[in-house]
Parts: structure tokens; C-alpha cells; sequence
């Protein structure tokens, strides 16, 4: 049992959990609960030891014998855009790669596009909607990217309704200036990167605490990433790299060696670049339903990282091109069928591991004393049942901040 300055009161605790997942610790707590005040997880324990020591608790959750665990933390997303790209579907199925129809012109010049004409009340409309369901698939704390503006008005805008959708929907938001997306196609390439290095830092380090480069072959080189990231490390940006979705660029040693909180995707990487990330720290994030909707063989090694000790998280990554999923429940399922992760090893990577890849470990992903009370039941009894009942959501409360959604 664990408690922290124990109050005599408390505002609500969830009991009769058939296993409480507290993810500060391995195992689970077979009947556990979770006493909470004031938004923020007070204690946790036996119901019978939590209901003993706060008599007269006005507000019993009764998980009725279901798993309770954190809720999600979706550490990866491209939420904020317009339109949708359901017709590139076809074309892969009809045997074009995903870089093909970059360079095509579609994909993400597809996306910008229609960002571009879409309005602010337009892009803030379509991510409360999408923030709502991700919140009803258990995610309670969520990352969002700009990325589809590619120059400084729509890229101020995206950010403009990242902002807002911070301050007013219910789940917490992490901002990243993803700028760095790739060359707009009406702009000189170096110009591009200047400004991306340059005046845009300036003006959108007010509005993002990340900054994120795609390093891959028909968007940033390695030495611009490099460059790029260093601007913006001066600027006071955290990093994050997509690094080795298609080919290993040597990205994610690069990330490991700047201090970059992330390095993102990771399905091509060298060994040395793993030993790199390890000693840096660097938290792995794993993106399992990109190659899983883009129909590709090739998905990152879970085992490879765990070997290492690099810490493993898992997101959506959601988005309109590669994965337009909102369900961290089925990136657990990839992530165990396709990933090589266990499904206690899934879960942590969807929580506390997700969480220490933006920066808030100390706030969310556990559920320690002190932290807020982010908290989801679902109708199962272990965590082995999640990935085993994959495709559908199991969710049946989400507690955000100690408010029942």
C-alpha cells in the first residue's frame, strides 16, 4: 500500500478491480483501488484497506471485477489537419508505395493542401471530435504535431488550434512543431531549411515545447537534421526525430546524441545506433499501425530496445495518410502480434514508457500518490485480455483528472 501526506478524506475510490495495474510496480493488485482527491491519485491498496481507512468516501466506483490501469498516453499524433486520403489506399493496393505518392504529389502535399483552405474553427472542430473519441478508447493525455501548414500561416494556425484544443477539451495536450515535415513543394529547398532553422523558431517557440524532424529519403537528409535540430535545441525546443521509418539514415543515432527525448518509428535501425540510445536514455517510440495499415512486412523489434534497456513506448501516430487510428488498445495488440512486446510489456509502453516520451512521467502514465488521477477501466480481467480481444474497445470508464468523462 502506498499513500502520500494521508488525508482524512478523500474525494472517490474505485474498488473491486479484478487487478489493479498501477504500472509503478510489476504485477498486478488483485482486488486493488485507487483513492483519489482533489484530482490526483491519493493511495492505492486492497479495496478492503482503502475502505477501512476512508469511511463515509462519497463517491464509490465499482469497477465490477474489471481491469483498472492508467489511462493511455498517446505520445505520437498528427491530430490537427484537414481532408482525408481513403483514395491512397487504393493506389497501395494497387501496388504504390507509400513514397511514390509522396513524390506523386500526394500524401502529405495531399494533407497540406487542404489544411491550407481549411479555416481555424474548421481544424478546431475536427480535433475536439477526434480528442473525444480517442478519450472514449482510454486515452487521457495526447501529443499533437504540426506539420501539415509548411509555411508560417498555417503552421501558426495548427498551432493557434493546438493551443486551444489544450485549453479546452478535458484530455492534456502536448505541443510539437513539426515544421520539418517535409519541403513544401512551391519552396527552394534551402530557403525552406533557413527559415525553418531561422525566424520560425522565433515564432513558434511560444506555442510548442517539442521540436520534431522527418529524417528519411525525400524529406530532411541526415545533415539537415542535424542543423536543424541544433537550431532548435538553442531556441529552448526538447527534440524528437522520426527516424528510420523507411531507411536508416542514421537518425536515431543522431537524436541519441543531441539529447532527443524520442527517436520515433524505428523499423530500420543499425545496433549501434540501439547502443547509442541506450546510454542516451532516449525513449523508443514504437508506431506499429503504420506498418500494419500500409500493408509493410518490416516493424520495429520490440526486443531489441528491452534488451538494451531502452525504455519502449508505444502511440498511434495518428494521422490521415499512414494511421488513421485513434485506439491505442489495437498499437498494444500490434505491438505484441507484430512487435515482439509481452502484454504487460505493451501496456507499460502505452502508459508510464509513452509518458516519459513527452516529459510528463512525473504527472501521468502511473498511478502513483501525487500523480493525476488519469484512470480507465475495461471489461477484462488480466492485461493478456487486451491484445487477445484485439479490434475491439474495451474501455467502459475513463477518469480524467478524477472526473468520470
Amino acid at each position: 500500500m502506498t499513500a502520500i501526506d494521508r488525508p482524512t478524506h478523500v474525494d472517490t475510490i474505485i474498488v473491486n478491480s479484478s487487478q489493479l495495474l498501477t504500472m509503478a510496480e510489476s504485477g498486478g493488485v488483485p482486488g486493488g483501488a485507487v483513492a483519489v482527491k482533489d484530482g490526483i491519485v491519493i493511495e492505492t491498496g486492497r479495496t478492503e484497506d482503502l475502505l477501512r481507512i476512508y469511511p463515509g468516501c462519497p463517491e464509490i466506483i465499482d469497477a465490477g471485477n474489471q481491469l483498472v490501469m492508467p489511462g493511455f498516453v498517446d505520445c505520437h499524433t498528427h491530430l490537427v489537419f484537414a481532408g482525408e486520403r481513403s483514395g491512397e489506399m487504393e493506389m497501395r493496393l494497387r501496388g504504390a508505395s507509400y513514397l511514390e505518392i509522396l513524390k506523386s504529389g500526394g500524401g502529405i502535399h495531399s494533407t497540406v493542401r487542404a489544411t491550407r483552405a481549411a479555416s481555424a474553427d474548421e481544424l478546431f472542430d475536427a480535433g475536439m471530435e477526434r480528442l473525444d473519441r480517442m478519450a472514449r478508447n482510454g486515452t487521457t493525455t495526447v501529443e499533437i504535431k504540426s506539420g501539415y501548414g509548411l509555411d508560417e500561416e498555417t503552421e501558426l494556425k495548427m498551432l493557434e488550434v493546438v493551443r486551444k484544443l489544450s485549453a479546452d477539451h478535458t484530455l492534456d495536450v502536448a505541443a510539437t512543431y513539426l515544421g520539418a515535415h517535409t519541403i513544401p513543394s512551391e519552396t527552394d529547398r534551402n530557403e525552406y531549411v533557413r527559415w525553418l532553422a531561422g525566424s520560425s523558431l522565433e515564432t513558434f517557440s511560444g506555442y510548442a515545447e517539442f521540436f520534431d524532424v522527418f529524417c528519411e529519403e525525400g524529406a530532411f537528409s541526415l545533415e539537415e537534421t542535424e542543423f536543424l535540430l541544433e537550431a532548435a535545441a538553442q531556441a529552448g525546443f526538447k527534440l524528437k526525430v522520426h527516424a528510420g521509418q523507411f531507411n536508416d539514415l542514421g537518425a536515431a543515432r543522431l537524436a541519441a546524441s543531441m539529447g532527443a527525448v524520442s527517436a520515433d518509428h524505428l523499423e530500420n535501425i543499425s545496433d549501434d545506433d540501439l547502443d547509442l540510445m541506450a546510454k542516451a536514455g532516449t525513449v523508443a517510440v514504437l508506431l506499429p499501425g503504420v506498418p500494419f495499415f500500409l500493408q509493410s512486412s518490416i516493424y520495429p523489434n520490440a526486443r531489441r530496445f528491452i534488451e538494451r534497456g531502452i525504455p519502449v513506448a508505444l502511440a498511434t501516430d495518428f494521422n490521415p495518410g499512414s494511421c488513421p487510428s485513434y485506439s491505442m488498445q489495437m498499437m498494444i495488440a500490434l505491438g505484441v502480434f507484430f512487435c515482439g512486446l509481452t502484454a504487460a510489456e505493451a501496456l507499460k509502453a502505452a502508459t508510464l514508457d509513452a509518458a516519459k516520451a513527452i516529459d510528463r512521467e512525473s504527472e501521468t502514465g502511473s498511478l502513483e500518490p501525487g500523480k493525476k488521477a488519469d484512470i480507465i477501466i475495461l471489461d477484462v480481467k488480466s492485461p493478456g485480455e487486451l491484445p487477445y480481444y484485439f479490434g475491439t474497445n474495451l474501455v467502459t470508464k475513463t477518469m480524467k483528472g478524477g472526473i468520470l468523462l
